[in-house]
């Protein structure tokens, strides 16, 4: 098979959840662009059609939908609708994501509880709900989207966001075991974890050039993560060109996890 083929989606579906905003545009983007017919879900329909919009604008297919993932009915029937309108579902991108930040000494259990009903607990009612369709079709990809949080601390003063922090490292570990379940019935699962990247969870330092300067310094490749970046590790997991990978977390950082190992 010829490079171009390996990384070709065409002819094949993909859900996206969060697939409006951020990182979860950028990915729907990408997997449109190699070819794949991408759903787009998140709570806010806005963001998705307006996501839908940009991939139609450049010849793709996409269909955007409303789905609260947290909320394991409205995952029953975002899968429901998903496959009445195509006989399979190729591709499973978990992006939906929140966080909640609070010092550790004072992090409610509610925040808590809202973050890893998301994060963890909807992750994997949908993906269990999407394993089941792709064992029956015999294969699929799923891919999880972690954080280089999930393999690092840091102080209250930087990252007060404890909850998101362990969710992500439940996600990395739920991406090893799922994978090596399901492997034998040909469903690949795998994880992208997500350094710094210019999307709205950055706001919050734009209008500090200092901070900005601070982070781009602390990654080795001296600049922060871009729509490429993410796309290109996303359509690769999605492809043949990862026939042979399953339950791997890529880490796509600019190199951060690498200058600041595990001890």
């Amino acid at each position: 098979m010829r490079n171009a083929s390996l990384f070709s989606l065409d002819q094949r579906t993909a859900l996206v959840t969060g697939g409006g905003r951020g990182i979860g545009r950028h990915i729907a983007l990408g997997l449109a662009e190699a070819g794949a017919h991408v759903f787009l879900a998140s709570r806010n329909l806005d963001h998705c059609q307006e996501a839908a919009d940009a991939i139609r604008a450049e010849g793709g297919q996409a269909t955007p939908l409303r789905a609260d993932i947290a909320d394991p009915k409205d995952c029953d029937r975002l899968l429901a609708e998903v496959l009445g309108a195509t006989p399979r579902l190729d591709v499973l991108v978990n992006n939906a994501g929140r966080t909640w930040a609070a010092p550790l000494l004072d992090y409610p259990l509610d925040g808590w509880d809202r973050v890893f009903d998301l994060n963890v607990r909807g992750l994997f009612y949908l993906s269990q709900g999407v394993a089941r369709h792709m064992v029956e079709q015999g294969g699929g990809a799923i891919i999880h989207v972690s954080s280089i949080s999930a393999f690092r601390g840091n102080e209250d003063a930087k990252e007060p966001v404890v909850a998101y922090n362990a969710s992500k490292g439940a996600v990395t570990a739920l991406t090893t075991d799922m994978a090596v379940k399901l492997a034998p019935h040909g469903v690949r699962v795998n994880a992208v974890a997500p350094g710094a990247f210019d999307t709205a969870m950055m706001d919050h330092l734009r209008d500090d050039p200092q901070a900005m300067e601070a982070l781009r310094r602390s990654v080795p490749q001296r600049r922060v993560g871009g729509a490429d970046d993410i796309k290109g590790a996303a359509v690769f997991l999605a492809s043949d060109a990862a026939a042979f990978v399953t339950g791997h977390t890529l880490v796509v950082d600019g190199g951060l996890m690498a200058a600041s190992p595990l001890p």
